[in-house]
């Protein structure tokens, strides 16, 4: 039997711990009596600088019972280092990890079906979700079309996965190598290859609390994971000045043509208008580039990704 560990992210989840831990700890009495994993087997919450008392209830559910363990990060540094800093942390001691997400949202039943795939053979396997009925329309759309964007872009994705997964310890061996700092593992992980599998199921109503990616959050994880794996944004950009400078031309000459014919131009609307058409879009062109700048300076200062204050074990 192999001993599997759970990484939990948590920030400001004290309304959801209690229940999450009490259905955790019951998943994992029933795979120990099924014998699929060792009762050396781990739960491990990752507070990632939590402005409650969530650190404080992970200090007593590890004092109640052996099966879990808690890590606090030094401030709040994210949900995707948080998520590494527990990664990292347990890949030494466990046979394979699973992640997944504090608010029960991700079905725990499917723990089982991805052992038994780690057992056939595979070092990752993803959760997939297998429909959105219970999303608003407009997260629903948003979503679907971000994945569908980012595959157009070239970034190698499975399609309806968050951070739902397993992993084996070979396969955190190998994320381990990549540095980069500006996190997205949906789209780093596929990159490390090996046997794969997929497991879907079926997202649960959050059970208490707030979500923790508001609108303006998914914005800014999107453009990370866009920005973080394809440069075709910049090559956009080429083509777009490239075809505006190449029209440009052409209208140039048509106006020559006109003067030297005696005719004159009426009016200041094309002429606005192409003014303020041609700086929008330079405006925009600065903002791409700088965000692609912005993301080499901060790669260069190599800074920690995260800092641990605790680990109780």
């Amino acid at each position: 039997m192999k001993k599997l560990y759970l990484v939990i992210p948590c920030y400001n989840e004290e309304a959801v711990l209690q229940e999450t831990a009490t259905q955790l700890l019951n998943k994992f009495n029933n795979l120990v009596s099924e014998g699929k994993i060792n009762e050396d087997s781990k739960i491990v919450f990752v507070d990632d600088g939590s402005k409650d008392k969530t650190w404080e209830m992970i200090g007593e559910l590890n004092k109640s019972t052996k099966y879990i363990r808690g890590i606090k990060l030094s401030r709040n540094k994210g949900h995707q280092n948080a998520l590494l800093a527990g990664l990292m942390t347990v890949k030494e001691e466990a046979d394979m990890v699973i992640s997944l997400d504090a608010d029960l949202q991700d079905d725990i039943n499917a723990i089982d079906e991805m052992i038994d795939k780690y057992y056939e053979g595979c070092d990752i396997v993803y959760g997939v979700r297998s429909q959105r009925d219970k999303d608003s329309f407009f997260k629903k759309h948003t979503a679907e079309g971000f994945y569908k964007l980012i595959e157009k872009l070239g970034v190698e994705i499975v399609y309806n996965h968050a951070d739902y997964r397993l992993m084996s310890k070979r396969a955190l061996d190998e994320l381990e190598g990549f540095r980069e700092v500006n996190l997205f593992l949906r789209g780093i992980i596929p990159l490390i290859g090996f046997k794969t599998g997929v497991v879907t199921y079926k997202r649960n109503e959050r059970f208490a609390g707030e979500s923790k990616y508001p609108l303006k959050k998914m914005l800014a994880f999107a453009l990370e994971g866009i920005t973080s794996f394809s440069i075709k944004p910049i090559r956009f950009i080429t083509v777009i000045g490239g075809s505006i400078f190449a029209i440009s031309i052409v209208f140039l000459i048509y106006f020559l043509i006109r003067h030297f014919n005696g005719y004159t131009v009426k009016g200041w609307t094309s002429t606005i208008v192409s003014v303020w058409a041609l700086g929008g879009f330079q405006l925009l062109a600065i903002g791409v580039i700088g965000e692609y700048i912005g993301k080499i300076y901060l790669e260069t200062k190599d800074r920690p990704k995260y800092i641990i204050d605790q680990y109780i074990k």
